[in-house]
């Protein structure tokens, strides 16, 4: 086979993957640190702390999962075009991580200072919005169209990858609206002690985020199936 003409983005978008599903799992198990009731209070908040730092991996995994995909769909000879124009030009990719960087920079600006700079969080918000809505379409017209922008190697596959990408992002809004008592309910445990009010309202919004983090875990690791696949394309 020999190497592959652009094998290191390749690594680059498998790389993406793997922290991210690892962060996640990092995430998830020392969570249940912070939930333990017979920790004291400055143990759950070491663990908080470290599921925090293993939180930002696949927050910056999530963003960059973007701009490399789509230079991989540059790279490739599927011939797409938009209203006969060549829609994946040097430019445009130039642009995706531009916009990337900056996307990057708000979620590790917000994951550093949560809450402290009200407009990055807003700002990020929309930018989510945006992509879900943006993507979802080009998902669902990838995934219907005969010929799809074109591309006559059936790339149905690509089309079902969008989607799932586009759940993802969908999946951690999901999470931030579950994790929004959990803040004021672990300061009242570090500072007054733990109740079963506290105990209570932890749980129920770490527990709310478990159906979000499956579904992220599922769409990562069968968006990962397809890119390596590629099931029904025509090659």
């Amino acid at each position: 086979m020999g190497p592959h003409p652009h094998g290191w983005w390749i690594v680059l978008h498998l790389l993406l993957f793997v922290f991210w599903l690892g962060g996640d799992l990092g995430v998830y198990y020392s969570s249940r640190f912070v939930l333990r009731t017979s920790l004291t209070p400055q143990a759950r908040t070491t663990a908080l702390k470290i599921m925090s730092g293993l939180d930002l991996c696949p927050k910056i995994c999530l963003v960059l999962f973007l701009p490399s995909g789509v230079t991989l769909m540059a790279l490739e000879p599927h011939g797409a075009t938009l209203f006969g124009v060549p829609l994946f030009q040097p430019w445009l990719v130039v642009l995706v991580w531009v916009f990337a960087l900056v996307w990057l920079w708000m979620t590790v600006s917000d994951h550093h200072a949560p809450g402290q700079r009200r407009w990055v969080r807003r700002a990020d918000w929309t930018v989510r919005i945006v992509l879900i809505a943006v993507i979802a379409g080009a998902a669902a017209y990838t995934l219907i169209a005969a010929t799809p922008f074109g591309v006559e190697t059936n790339p149905r596959w690509l089309g079902a990858k969008l989607a799932l990408y586009a759940l993802t992002i969908g999946a951690g809004l999901g999470i931030r609206l579950a994790l929004r008592p959990f803040g004021p309910a672990f300061g009242t445990l570090v500072t007054t002690g733990s109740t079963p009010e506290v105990e209570k309202a932890l749980k129920r919004s770490v527990d709310g985020c478990v159906p979000y983090v499956w579904l992220i875990w599922g769409s990562v690791v069968v968006a990962a199936v397809l890119g390596v696949i590629k099931p029904g394309a025509n090659l």
